[in-house]
């Protein structure tokens, strides 16, 4: 017996013009003519035998019933989607091993060296998200995150990667490699706020022990991610974890002209809960994490 179900073609239609209040822009995102679509939602009007849209004055809106259906669609049209997804990949999106860390940790470490662990686990579905701070599982979709902090956190399990090291950053375009400065003029030289980490500077500044003149002022940026390619147009300077800009250091886009790096209270944490220790990649993840991080010119002091 056939189901009483109307066209996937009708029901994409509905949903959008329902989204957007608006056939004509169904059509923009269909790749159809608003007079196209009309036609399918007459279609699927005439299919239920109610109407799902009424014109108040200038305004497409929904009727009553029509809202009624379409909350009640949704969720059917994106299992829909979710099934064709997981048909495609030939695993479950479940399956995804999601890893959550900074935006500044993922985009100046995590992301140029992935390729490293996908190519090693070309079995594994790996997404990554951002979020700045611990991580709470209860509310996260993560199973493992990268986080920065002075001790292990409780209640979740917390392997520590290393120590944090901070660094002075320079382009050769400001400031002449070699330049011998044994002292940081704020109001000569530009600086570069982390506006993530605001009291980077004055951290940097207290382990240096360096003489500094001046108040700290300049360009805010939202973390480290857009901190060193803004370093390394010569913006000015910038106080950055050792480890982000290890690769730029080696092929001279930037130098340190305030000498090496110093150690930070803080430290770089593996946390995952116990109860998804179970997850199968998620053991491969921590062991490739641990091993990248340790390996030579890491930019990292070892543990």
């Amino acid at each position: 017996m056939r189901r009483f179900i109307p066209s996937l073609s009708a029901l994409e239609c509905f949903d959008l013009a329902a989204r957007h209040r608006s056939f004509t822009r169904a059509a923009e995102d269909l790749g159809l003519t608003q007079s196209g679509v009309s036609r399918q939602i007459g279609t699927l009007e005439q299919f239920l035998g109610v109407r799902l849209f009424q014109r108040i004055g200038s305004r497409l809106e929904l009727t009553e019933i029509g809202a009624q259906y379409w909350r009640e669609i949704g969720p059917l049209m994106a299992g829909l989607e979710k099934a064709a997804l997981d048909a495609v990949r030939g695993q479950r999106l479940e399956e995804a091993l999601i890893l959550q860390t900074s935006p500044g940790l993922a985009a100046c470490w995590l992301l140029p060296r992935l390729g490293g662990f996908l190519a090693a686990h070309p079995e594994v579905i790996l997404e990554v998200i951002e979020a700045e701070g611990t991580c709470d599982f209860s509310t996260s979709p993560a199973d493992l995150a990268i986080v920065r902090g002075t001790g292990a956190v409780s209640d979740v399990r917390s392997d520590r990667l290393c120590a944090e090291t901070l660094t002075v950053v320079a382009a050769p375009k400001l400031i002449p490699p070699g330049a011998a400065l044994d002292r940081l003029d704020f109001t000569r030289l530009p600086t570069l706020q982390n506006a993530t980490r605001p009291s980077l500077w004055m951290t940097w500044l207290r382990l240096s022990g360096l003489p500094h003149s001046g108040a700290i002022r300049g360009v805010r940026l939202g973390h480290s991610g857009l901190l060193i390619p803004a370093a390394c147009a010569g913006l000015g300077l910038a106080v950055v974890p050792r480890f982000y800009v290890e690769d730029d250091l080696r092929q001279g886009r930037l130098w340190e002209p305030f000498g090496p790096a110093v150690t930070s209270p803080e430290s770089y944490w593996i946390l995952h809960p116990q109860e998804r220790a179970h997850h199968p990649h998620l053991t491969a993840c921590v062991t490739w994490l641990k091993r990248d991080m340790k390996r030579p010119n890491a930019g990292i002091s070892p543990l």
